[in-house]
């Protein structure tokens, strides 16, 4: 016992010096994505390679090998857990030879650079033999890991273990076609909302104030966190007492910085809320992507496009907002801010075109790892399945295919959590409702109750429970489209008044 005990705290120790170049390199990322000078970047990548490097080092040594053969046997259940999360990252990591993880690491950071740069320009050329970079290593990385029937199953569990292919062309049709036919009912109303009532110039520093005393008001905490301007907003955390996240402004839109922001803090809650015994372990983080993203979207879309929200919100908001929204009702603005209009913009997205984003891009994802189209067919592609799905074609790359960060980071693998993760939102706020009041609690500004059914049901256990295994034990379910579509038919049907 006194040997086990021993290994114990070494293993610990261990963890700790993992941690320390992990919150370093999410750091360097924090300050690549926010602060940092156009020509420092070719020598910042540098040192993302060489912090990436010594945390794959780190996860992938002899040492790291012993720990898990000798700590199986631990009588301590959170050892047993964090082991075996470390084991399925040591035998991911394992399967890519070091110098090659060293160079996919930086080859991200450039082409995070040269995105940037392509997006400005609206030029799809510029970024594309990075992006042909990006697509190969991620194949070559799926067949190391290995999968079962589609190789693009490997990416998937990258983010959300447990989701497959197979279970995605099941559930995505299906709302899919729920989504469209709802579309063509609304495109038909005659009582449409009036969304030029929210045009007009809202200065940035009015529209931060009103998204800062929202973000304290719902649970975020600035003592463990900060807010910052970028081109494409996120959440980083470097330890749970230190959740950052960013937005974007449109002074002639409140909308993106008002919704974008709040989104971003529900990502931030779920991690400044993971109890405190998984400090500084591989568990410290959400359990998936999808899940992370139900948080995320809970509070922008089922509490902040709310009526309650805004019943609650609508005249302090004024006291912020200029002039022209003196005289516009909260009816009307509810409606308004709810309008359905297909848009280019995925993260501008009204949320019942929302999920249709997601399934343009996965589809486009899965093609690309499996061989069926190339990159160089990406633009045209992309504009194909816009008009398909949603009507409208972008003018240029900047609008379409250059839009999101995420291939430009690898992510392959990434975007189907965010429909997911609005299955999951649905789902836990139909099971929520059966405890709480929820519209009730929102209506009086009382977020507490709401936070805390969150953080007892799922901040809390951080990675210690896969998505799938949560989602069951919390709605006692499987992972069902249903309600999704059940809300979304629910306040459009009242939004526009369809029979």
């Amino acid at each position: 016992m006194g040997e086990i005990n021993q290994l114990e705290e070494s293993f610990w120790q261990y963890l700790r010096e993992m941690d320390s170049y992990r919150e370093m390199l999410m750091l360097t990322y924090w300050d690549m994505r926010t602060k940092i000078p156009k020509n420092a970047v070719e020598q910042r990548s540098e040192v993302v390679g060489f912090l990436a490097e010594k945390l794959h080092h780190l996860q992938t040594s002899d040492q790291m090998k012993r720990f898990i053969d000798k700590l199986k046997s631990s009588e301590n259940d959170l050892i047993q857990k964090i082991i075996t999360e470390c084991e399925e990252i040591y035998d991911k990591n394992r399967k890519i030879p070091n110098e090659e993880y060293k160079a996919y690491v930086m080859l991200q950071s450039k082409s995070e650079a040269i995105w940037q740069k392509a997006r400005e320009k609206a030029d799809f050329s510029m970024f594309q033999p990075y992006l042909e970079e990006l697509v190969e290593y991620n194949k070559r990385f799926a067949n190391y890991w290995g999968y079962d029937k589609n190789i693009y199953d490997a990416l998937l569990h990258n983010f959300e273990p447990g989701i497959t292919t197979e279970l995605l062309d099941d559930v995505f049709p299906k709302l899919r076609h729920a989504i469209i036919k709802l579309l063509d009912k609304i495109n038909a109303s005659d009582n449409k909302p009036n969304a030029a009532v929210l045009k007009g110039y809202f200065p940035k520093t009015k529209q931060k104030e009103f998204t800062i005393k929202v973000l304290k008001e719902i649970g975020y905490s600035f003592d463990s966190g900060r807010l910052d301007d970028t081109i494409h907003p996120f959440e980083i955390t470097l330890n749970r007492n230190d959740v950052r996240i960013t937005t974007r402004y449109d002074e002639e839109d409140f909308r993106m910085a008002v919704f974008g922001t709040i989104h971003e803090a529900g990502h931030a809650l779920y991690e400044q809320n993971i109890s405190p015994k998984l400090d500084r372990t591989p568990l410290a983080t959400g359990t998936s992507m999808g899940i992370h993203e139900s948080q995320s979207l809970f509070w922008e879309n089922i509490i902040s496009r709310s009526k309650p929200f805004w019943q609650y919100y609508y005249k302090q908001f004024k006291t912020y907002a200029p002039g022209n929204f003196q005289d516009v009702s909260m009816d009307e603005f509810y409606r308004a801010v709810n309008e359905v209009k297909p848009s280019f913009i995925r993260i501008e997205a009204d949320e019942l075109t929302y999920p249709l984003h997601i399934m343009i891009r996965y589809e486009l994802e899965k093609a690309l790892m499996n061989d069926e189209i190339k990159v160089a067919d990406l633009p045209h592609l992309w504009n194909e399945k816009m008009v398909d799905y949603l009507g409208i074609e972008p003018p240029t790359d900047r609008e379409g295919v250059l839009q999101d960060i995420h291939w430009s980071s690898g992510d392959f693998g990434y975007f189907p959590s965010y429909a997911l993760g609005y299955m999951y939102a649905t789902q836990f706020y139909h099971t929520m409702s059966k405890e709480l009041d929820v519209e009730e609690l929102v209506a009086t500004g009382e977020f507490a109750p709401i936070n805390e059914w969150l953080l007892r049901n799922i901040h809390q256990y951080g990675k210690t429970k896969k998505p799938l295994q949560l989602l069951e034990e919390i709605t006692n379910e499987k992972l069902s489209s249903d309600y999704l579509v059940a809300y979304l038919t629910r306040k459009y049907v009242d939004i526009y008044q369809i029979p």
